[in-house]
């Protein structure tokens, strides 16, 4: 046999053979992250929609006749950021627990070894991410909505295309903030660190319970460098129609943020870093 023949026929076991994309294992590897967070649904989804409706329940009982403007006025500003909080949360718990489980537990090379681009791999799993944050989301709104049914509040949004623009690029760029901190942690101690000193504070501090015109204005400038403080107040303006930034900006600056994410998440993800042995 010639040397041109025994490359052409040594060829196929060195390439893909799926074409461009691999859509079946991409559709794969996105079904098994959400079908790994719906295995467990009271942990995942019940959980997180019971924790806000404790915040809603313990905020409107103990504050709400306290501000201006009752506590109809109060519900309604405090659903919008009650649900981006719980989009924030779940899609960036939802990679960086999957991807650190499966290296503790020695499974990430099912999801290294098959023939999946590191592009598949990150649609994969920012998919997987969203989802569940989305899903989370809806949940939420439904149970919140009570509230501001026994408010006399009308929620019906008023800008759509900001609840989809501010919602799903949320969802995406906590995705992908899980992502990198699942694959940085070597244990589940450093996964803490990242959320409870990183994502948790600025959650809180990005207007979610509050309005940021209440805030002295040293504080109100350090909360506009705070990208959560645009998602939040874009998705609120989804629903009121009334923004406290401008929202060219929010716009602009959450596209450059997950522009930025998804070029390191694709960058990791092809070096193999922390994955490959």
């Amino acid at each position: 046999m010639s040397d041109a023949q025994i490359s052409k026929s040594t060829a196929p076991a060195m390439a893909r053979e799926f074409g461009r994309w691999n859509t079946l294992g991409l559709w794969t590897l996105y079904t098994k992250e959400v079908r790994r967070f719906m295995r467990v649904w009271p942990q995942t989804l019940l959980a997180p929609i019971v924790s806000n409706l404790l915040y809603m329940t313990v905020f409107v009982l103990a504050f709400a006749e306290m501000r201006g403007g009752g506590s109809g006025a109060f519900i309604a500003f405090l659903i919008p950021g009650l649900i981006m909080l719980g989009i924030l949360n779940n899609a960036s718990a939802n990679t960086s627990s999957s991807i650190m489980t499966g290296k503790l537990m020695g499974a990430i090379i099912d999801v290294l070894m098959p023939p999946l681009s590191h592009i598949e791999m990150a649609i994969a799993y920012i998919g997987g991410g969203m989802t569940r944050g989305v899903l989370v989301a809806i949940a939420t709104t439904i149970g919140l909505s009570l509230f501001a049914i026994y408010a006399g509040q009308s929620m019906w949004p008023k800008q759509w295309w900001a609840l989809f623009y501010f919602g799903l690029s949320a969802a995406a760029m906590m995705s992908m903030v899980g992502i990198l901190s699942g694959i940085w942690a070597e244990k589940f101690d450093q996964l803490a660190v990242v959320n409870q000193f990183i994502i948790l504070p600025l959650s809180f501090l990005s207007g979610t319970f509050y309005s940021i015109h209440g805030l002295p204005e040293f504080f109100q400038a350090l909360m506009r460098v705070n990208p959560l403080f645009y998602v939040i107040d874009g998705f609120r303006y989804g629903f009121d129609g009334e923004p406290e930034s401008n929202l060219l900006i929010g716009v602009i600056l959450i596209a450059a943020i997950n522009i930025i994410l998804l070029f390191t998440v694709l960058r990791v993800l092809k070096s193999g870093w922390k994955l490959k042995a």
